[in-house]
């Protein structure tokens, strides 16, 4: 299946331009723990996600990591490539097998000039990523770590129907540690605290948020 008409990006394409772009991409397929792409790599397509889970994220020369965002089917990542020529600024590992679809940016750039319409809006949906990455650095640089892991749990968590937040993916304290800039043991600290307090509960493959998380411990 092809979810073009799930993605923010292309959000107000007609059913036939969407089609356009669905002829000219191809499907790739990835293995748990597959490099989609590198950091520093050559930029020339955005991919959506079609299925599975993948995480991008950042490494220093020393191998320290940072997560920057999880990505589920719908999501999309690379969307920089399609308007210039420079190399990727982040890596994408598949965190289970994975689906994705791989949009050339020759084949974007073709539907622009048939339909230039599509830039405005394109433009506006970068502007709205913008948007979310100044809120991203605001959230580093303003707000303590127990709070950066609260807005990772909202922004996770999904609502049952009793009103539960159920976040359904596997996340080690490592994993959040990269997510929030901080060590793991400050994350183990922290979520003992959450645990300990009825906010929330931790099993092997899901978190289970119980309860609104305070801004601040």
């Amino acid at each position: 299946m092809m979810y073009l008409d799930r993605v923010d990006l292309f959000d107000g394409l007609s059913g036939e331009q969407a089609e356009v772009l669905k002829s000219r991409s191809r499907v790739r397929n990835f293995a748990p723990n597959a490099i989609v792409v590198n950091e520093g790599d050559d930029g020339s397509s955005l991919f959506v996600v079609q299925s599975g889970a993948l995480k991008v994220y950042l490494t220093d020369n020393v191998g320290r990591e940072v997560t920057l965002s999880l990505l589920d089917p719908g999501d999309y990542f690379g969307e920089l490539a399609l308007l210039d020529d420079a190399p990727r600024s982040a890596s994408v590992i598949a965190l289970t097998r994975s689906e994705v679809l791989q949009i050339p940016r020759a084949a974007f750039l073709a539907l622009i000039e048939a339909h230039p319409a599509c830039m405005q809006i394109v433009v506006r949906n970068l502007v709205g990523r913008i948007r979310n990455l100044t809120e991203s650095v605001r959230s580093l640089a303003l707000v303590d770590v127990f709070g950066r892991i609260t807005r990772v749990f909202e922004s996770l968590a999904v609502e049952n129907e009793e009103g539960i937040g159920i976040i359904d993916r596997r996340l080690t304290q490592q994993d959040l540690a990269n997510m929030v800039g901080a060590s793991r043991e400050m994350v183990n600290r922290i979520l003992r605290d959450m645990v300990s307090g009825g906010y929330v509960e931790i099993e092997p493959h899901r978190i289970i948020v119980r309860k609104k998380l305070p801004s601040h411990w």
